[in-house]
């Protein structure tokens, strides 16, 4: 039991993040999806109704499935952590809520199905991810190609009837590269 006391809950913003999606994922199909749908997933409602302020937040947290929530999780605990020790732990929730709130509101104002699930926060840590080395006065190859290769299988993925929200995709991608350009002048 020693090696239990070595485990660090090193990022607690990207950990608690996982966690709570995880168990957004179990309540989920413990109501049939009923949490999901009224917790979990924004779409167009009543301004009125105040649980549409929770979805404008909470659909980041929601995932269809198994496989949709594996598949976020991946990435945001391989890069999250990174960007929590270099931005901060309240510096990256801003940035996620920020993130969730555009993307909720875009997706209500444009489109009338559900989403959710994390990707826009996904490709927000990636575009951010890849803009690391920015303040350093100089522009990543790697935040060239990040951008390029992503941008091309969104805009080309906005023709397909997928299921699959590019919008979300695009701006959680802007979202993070704004963060970076902010951040970078920020650090000078």
């Amino acid at each position: 039991m020693k090696w239990l006391k070595k485990i660090q809950y090193n990022s607690p913003v990207v950990l608690s993040f996982a966690l709570i999606s995880f168990l957004a994922l179990l309540l989920g199909n413990l109501t049939n999806g009923w949490t999901t749908t009224n917790f979990f997933c924004v779409y167009r409602s009543s301004l009125l109704h105040p649980l549409t302020y929770v979805r404008l937040f909470g659909h980041i947290l929601g995932h269809a499935n198994l496989e949709h929530f594996t598949n976020n999780m991946l990435l945001i605990l391989l890069l999250g952590p990174m960007l929590e020790e270099k931005y901060g732990s309240k510096i990256l929730l801003i940035m996620i809520s920020l993130t969730a709130f555009l993307t909720g509101v875009l997706h209500c104002l444009f489109f009338s199905n559900g989403l959710l699930g994390a990707s826009g926060i996904v490709f927000m840590m990636i575009i951010l991810s890849s803009m690391v080395s920015l303040g350093q006065g100089r522009i990543p190859l790697t935040l060239i190609l990040a951008v390029a290769i992503y941008l091309g299988q969104e805009v080309t993925g906005l023709v397909q009837k997928d299921n699959i929200s590019q919008m979300t995709h695009i701006l959680g991608g802007i979202c993070g590269g704004i963060y970076g350009f902010i951040l970078s002048k920020r650090s000078k």
